[in-house]
């Protein structure tokens, strides 16, 4: 696990970190922090760079601080299927599992925070706070893999792409304090081919499903980088989502 090539970025403390309070070490106290602040480093991966290969033994775990990062399987006649994405915040790794399941690559520039996994075992046994933010980011992560369970087996091509649009906007505005007043808005890290990729679809499909949301203003695009939900009740219906998933964002 993390055993891609790597650059160190700059260090900065776990009370100065932008995603402090969304990642595992959220509900951890002054003196654990203190602790995770000596044993932790930073990688930097560059775009395209593999992150970690399906079968490695797996030697350390991590944070996303910032940047998208993607979970692919590859199969033994080569096809290949994205299964999740990593955004700033989500955790990599398995304590207590010896290899990685998936290969892991940098959509863009991403860093990570990482632990040397036997540390960070070890500390489970003696900061409970991180042992049980574990456990609610998991059961977050099952709950998303069984909502994509219902996408990829139920939900229309737009409705594919409208789920995936707001999942991004969900998770970029869990990290504000305020929404913007013309809207929800988020950068859009991956390309139309990984989200066909993971999506199932074709890339133009992709394309035509993204200008059809754009043509009746669910979805305003700058620069095909960044996404504007000007009404989210309008995306959320266009996702075939239920009242519910307003209430989440």
């Amino acid at each position: 696990m993390l055993i891609g090539p790597f650059r160190r970025t700059a260090e900065t403390t776990c009370d100065a970190c932008p995603i402090r309070h969304r990642a595992v070490c959220a509900l951890c106290e002054p003196d654990e922090l203190a602790e995770l602040d000596r044993i932790k480093s930073y990688r930097s991966y560059a775009a395209g760079e593999t992150v970690a290969w399906a079968g490695e033994p797996m030697t350390h775990v991590g944070t996303v601080v910032s940047g998208v990062a993607t979970l692919s399987r590859t199969l033994a006649d080569g096809r290949r299927q994205m299964v999740g994405l990593l955004l700033p915040s989500d955790f990599l790794g398995r304590p207590g599992r010896a290899r990685n399941l998936y290969d892991v690559e940098a959509a863009t520039a991403v860093v990570f925070c990482t632990f040397h996994k036997a540390q960070f075992e070890r500390l489970l046994d003696r900061m409970p706070h991180i042992g049980r933010r574990l456990l609610e980011m998991t059961l977050d992560e099952l709950d998303s893999a069984r909502e994509w369970m219902v996408l990829l087996g139920r939900k229309t091509a737009r409705e594919r792409i409208a789920s995936l649009f707001l999942s991004m906007a969900r998770r970029d505005a869990a990290r504000r304090e305020t929404a913007p007043a013309d809207g929800l808005r988020f950068p859009l890290h991956i390309t139309r081919e990984a989200m066909a990729d993971y999506l199932g679809l074709t890339i133009e499909t992709v394309s035509r499903q993204i200008s059809a949301l754009r043509r009746e203003g669910l979805v305003i695009l700058a620069d095909n980088r960044v996404v504007r939900v000007p009404d989210l009740q309008r995306l959320v219906d266009a996702a075939g989502d239920g009242a519910a998933a307003v209430a989440t964002v």
